[in-house]
């Protein structure tokens, strides 16, 4: 079931970044009430209680505005040059015998929560849950199509089009 929720916030997700193209792409939009932030959760482990499975739990210092949009990312090793390598969630890994494990988030204004799931007992991987880093990036929403260029799925992408500074990462 939740491989369906999953598949279908990526299809509406899909739906709503491909409706939102605006050709004049040279248009420059200011939104003066978000400032684009990275923030990492470094080696944390997932807890687990019988109402949300296995999950983290973050506060923000400062409400988020209702423009601002949350994305985040997993870190799931380094490249050759050292330099961390992130995959966005939510995400699906599909490991040995048709196990499958699911990371997946929500937000508010004031929280987000990050939450592993599995078709299998995802406590015999401990190696999904626990000593994860996450980096949470906070974007405007109110660029609204003037975005369509960018691929929320690549990291690198979103901190190049954003013009983020992430050499001055904060933890949350």
């Amino acid at each position: 079931m939740k491989k369906y929720v999953t598949l279908l916030l990526m299809a509406i997700f899909s739906v709503i970044a491909v409706s939102c193209i605006d050709r004049n792409d040279n248009v420059k939009v200011t939104d003066n009430d978000t400032y684009s932030v990275v923030l990492d959760i470094n080696n944390v482990s997932f807890s687990h209680d019988a109402q949300n499975g296995y999950f983290i739990s973050r506060s923000f210092t400062k409400p988020l505005f209702n423009t601002d949009v949350v994305l985040i990312y997993r870190k799931t090793g380094v490249d050759n040059s050292g330099s961390p390598v992130w995959q966005s969630i939510p995400r699906t890994l599909f490991l040995n015998n048709g196990n499958e494990l699911d990371y997946d988030f929500d937000f508010s204004k004031n929280d987000i929560m990050i939450y592993a799931n599995g078709n299998y007992d995802i406590s015999t991987t401990p190696q999904y849950l626990n000593n994860q880093t996450f980096r949470v990036v906070l974007v405007p929403a109110s660029l609204g199509g003037k975005n369509a260029n960018v691929d929320y799925s690549d990291y690198n992408s979103v901190i190049k089009f954003f013009n983020i500074d992430d050499s001055k990462i904060k933890n949350l």
